[in-house]
């Protein structure tokens, strides 16, 4: 069995507003970040928060805030702002910005 390390790997926390119901929402998006990111990653949290917030962080540094946009972001979207901070020389394949 292989263990990793993990030294160097990165947080993802997602708080969602419960008042809105977005928890569905937030997990899927947890379930596409520990897919593509599964060796990069040391966890990914779900917060629940209120007042329609929808705010994904790396590392506690804001990556988007569905306020500040007026909307939610696309899962390819947020792969590629992650990937841009972890490894920027990364290849997403198709969720690569073309």
């Amino acid at each position: 069995m292989l263990i990793t390390s993990s030294k160097n790997k990165h947080i993802v926390n997602i708080e969602y507003c419960t008042q809105c119901r977005w928890l569905l929402r937030a997990a899927w998006m947890a379930q596409e970040l520990l897919t593509t990111f599964e060796d990069e990653l040391k966890a990914v949290s779900l917060q629940p928060g209120t007042g329609g917030v929808f705010e994904v962080r790396l590392n506690g540094t804001v990556l988007f805030n569905r306020k500040d946009h007026g909307r939610f972001p696309e899962s390819k979207e947020l792969k590629q702002l992650i990937r841009d901070v972890i490894d920027p020389a990364r290849d997403l394949g198709h969720s690569d910005k073309k």
